[in-house]
């Protein structure tokens, strides 16, 4: 009876995911191999090396690197910080940090469009100031910074819980054998917080190389990326689902990369990793 009650209490989810996960999944593999025809072909996933999807591939990929590096250099030292106080105060400064995402996320993209507009709050105060106006908007500088500011909490949150998760104990051992700061964090807090590191990279990694919306947004069409790519596949005058389900299968081969280097660093929550 048990396990019966089980399954049952399991059926909602398994529907869930068979409607809106296995289902839309096959319907993308079916399509990046078949043409409008319905015969099998590669075209649709090998169409990611032409220049035309080759270019706003690599421009995601260096801007998604660049996004994720200046979500981790804000958020360790920000975690190192948090995880030294008590569980009360964390708490709180935590629920800050992560405050901003209970807001929509067209409205916190929105909001950078004030903040970076030619005559936007930004270039107000640079005015007030004496300094001269700084064009923003519409550039690649606009998408990074839209971009690491949504996905700065997911970066934060993995690192923070595992950084308050390392027995104050090994520190203070490393420190009686006297070990300096930089060789504390070195051999003993980098290494058991590369489960939390590696997690974070993977979240803001895996989705800012196929967003769409803020490049749209805050690039003004002018950058096109990815997923600017796959979109118009889909949703153009000329939509074309094959293609547009070929270029998804190629990204969620990323996607598959990205997980299984997370398996190789991430053995286990002591974080046994290359250190």
């Amino acid at each position: 009876m048990k396990k019966l009650g089980s399954r049952l209490l399991a059926g909602p989810y398994v529907l869930w995911m068979v409607l809106f996960t296995i289902i839309p999944l096959c319907l993308i593999l079916y399509n990046a191999f078949t043409n409008i025809d319905g015969g099998f072909t590669l075209d649709n996933v090998a169409a990611i090396t032409d220049y035309v999807n080759a270019k706003p591939l690599f421009l995601s990929l260096g801007m998604s690197l660049v996004v994720t590096l200046a979500c981790f250099l804000l958020s360790f030292p920000l975690a190192l910080v948090l995880s030294k106080y008590s569980k009360n105060k964390n708490s709180i400064i935590v629920m800050v940090f992560i405050l901003p995402m209970w807001m929509n996320f067209m409205l916190r993209t929105l909001a950078w469009r004030l903040i970076l507009l030619n005559n936007g709050f930004l270039n107000r105060g640079l005015d007030i100031l004496g300094f001269d106006p700084v064009y923003l908007m519409n550039t690649k500088a606009a998408i990074i910074l839209g971009t690491a500011y949504d996905y700065f909490p997911f970066m934060l949150l993995p690192i923070y819980n595992a950084l308050v998760k390392i027995d104050k104990d090994v520190i203070n051992a490393a420190k009686d054998l006297g070990a300096t700061s930089f060789i504390i964090l070195k051999r003993v807090i980098l290494p058991l917080s590369l489960p939390g590191i590696v997690s974070g990279i993977t979240m803001v990694f895996v989705p800012s190389m196929s967003e769409f919306v803020i490049a749209d947004m805050l690039g003004g069409g002018k950058v096109y990326l990815i997923g600017n790519a796959i979109e118009q596949a889909f949703n153009s005058g000329y939509a074309d689902v094959h293609l547009g389900s070929g270029l998804s299968l190629s990204l969620m081969g990323l996607i598959i990369i990205s997980m299984v280097i997370y398996k190789f660093f991430d053995r286990g929550e002591g974080g046994h990793g290359l250190w």
